[in-house]
């Protein structure tokens, strides 16, 4: 398959230095709070071991990827960047295509780039919801609730769990959690029943904290298992985490100064394949 100049192929594991120098040429953060180079290593070398994931070669060089996950629910696209010199060429589209093939259904999360919602849509997916990157100061955050504790975890007590309460298989996910910096799996739990899991680690840039996901088993009030794992996953450090617009821990993290540092949209091709109110989701990796 061909993108105007670009060639299509699955990517190897040799292609994440030049995956790596795409995304941070796509990285559009505070100087201060970008990653370095090579901080996200481990999760290319997963999507590619794990996923489907291609690239896209031009002049000798590739100049964009594209990698999808699927969970057993959902054909997740991760991730989907083009050298902002080679846009606008169609390779973009492409990308979308080899990955995605005929998977459904299917799910991501549109950048702020003008050319991403409508490529998005025309594959097939609806615009439902944005997802909010909050951070702030987890010590100005409501008290627990005092009938919640914080049980230690295996990374395959969160995988197990996630299956029973969301029908997902996160198994596959074990191995790169456990090479997370900082990476800590908790359930909260209430008469030692749990009632929310929570995957915890350093954010990849050394700044704070970060909840790589939480999610709240069904039936359960979520303000309050949340605002506990987000105490918990903090350890009195700055924490942030990707919220959905919809979930109730929107307005009381807004009310205890969390900041919106950045936002984009999820996108599904049908509408309850996440629930956003019970949790924090991976933009990465759902």
């Amino acid at each position: 398959m061909t993108a105007g100049a670009a060639r299509i192929r699955p990517a190897v594991a040799a292609d994440v230095p030049a995956i790596d120098r795409i995304l941070r040429a796509n990285d559009d953060a505070d100087p201060a709070a970008a990653l370095p180079p090579g901080a996200q290593d481990a999760y290319l070398a997963h999507l590619i071991a794990r996923g489907t994931t291609v690239v896209a070669e031009g002049d000798a060089e590739v100049v964009g990827f594209a990698a999808t996950v699927s969970n057993g629910r959902a054909t997740h696209l991760a991730d989907l960047f083009v050298l902002p010199s080679h846009h606008g060429r169609g390779i973009g589209r492409d990308l979308l295509a080899a990955v995605f093939a005929d998977a459904w259904p299917r799910t991501t999360f549109a950048s702020h780039d003008p050319a991403a919602m409508p490529l998005y849509i025309r594959s097939g997916m609806t615009p439902l919801w944005p997802s909010l990157y909050l951070r702030g100061d987890p010590r100005r955050l409501p008290d627990a609730p005092a009938e919640l504790s914080v049980e230690l975890a295996s990374f395959a007590d969160l995988a197990r769990l996630e299956r029973e309460w969301a029908a997902v298989d996160r198994m596959p996910e074990v191995a790169y959690w456990r090479t997370l910096p900082g990476a800590e799996p908790f359930v909260v739990a209430r008469g030692g029943r749990p009632v929310a899991i929570c995957l915890g680690r350093d954010r990849l840039n050394r700044i704070g904290r970060w909840i790589d996901r939480a999610l709240v088993a069904p039936d359960v009030e979520p303000v309050g298992p949340l605002t506990t794992a987000i105490r918990r996953t903090a350890g009195g450090d700055l924490v942030g985490a990707c919220v959905p617009g919809p979930s109730p821990l929107v307005p009381v993290l807004l009310e205890a100064g969390f900041r919106i540092a950045e936002w984009d949209v999820f996108l599904a091709s049908e509408p309850d394949l996440v629930d956003p109110i019970r949790q924090l989701v991976n933009p990465g990796l759902l």
